[in-house]
């Protein structure tokens, strides 16, 4: 059993009227909510997942944020998670308690152009048919966390690629 938990807020979606696929994960991990942005852990694969998808449109460093988040908008990607908050210790899901769903009937204002949403790694994919209202296909792709370690590097940006290409985004 983890360590008691204190009561942790997510970060804000990263979306806009471009966005065709949002990708969801669980909870931003300790790393992440320390700098305060999505996959902020470097041992993450999906930074160099989507660098190694779109090798044409060299990926900013993580030290600007803000054009990582302005090169993902310009690919159709947009990012949040299944999470609004939560109970946690660390960073594993498994120790994700009491958590409160986000409202994800709000984006589709956000998103007119939303196709489709793929869930990284199984926890967000519980959350499935929450993401289902929003009428597009739900995908579980395969966790791009360096817990994730029974998948190689190249078999997740080959089921990335898969799912991305689906959507006319590569």
């Amino acid at each position: 059993m983890p360590p008691a938990a204190a009561r942790l807020a997510g970060l804000p979606p990263v979306v806009g009227a471009g966005t065709v696929v949002l990708v969801l994960g669980s909870f931003p991990g300790a790393a992440s909510l320390r700098a305060q942005q999505y996959y902020a852990h470097p041992q993450n694969h999906f930074w160099r997942i989507l660098q190694a998808l779109w090798p044409q449109h060299p990926l900013p460093g993580p030290e600007d944020y803000a054009a990582r988040c302005a090169w993902l908008l310009a690919r159709g990607l947009g990012l949040w998670d299944v999470y609004a908050a939560c109970e946690r210790a660390g960073s594993p899901d498994a120790h994700i308690r009491n958590a409160q769903v986000n409202d994800f009937a709000r984006l589709r204002a956000h998103c007119p152009r939303l196709a489709a949403i793929v869930h990284n790694g199984g926890e967000s994919f519980r959350h499935a048919r929450a993401t289902a209202q929003l009428g597009v296909p739900v995908l579980r792709l395969p966790s791009t966390s360096p817990a994730n370690a029974s998948w190689s590097f190249e078999r997740k940006r080959a089921a990335w690629g898969e799912a991305l290409a689906a959507q006319g985004l590569l």
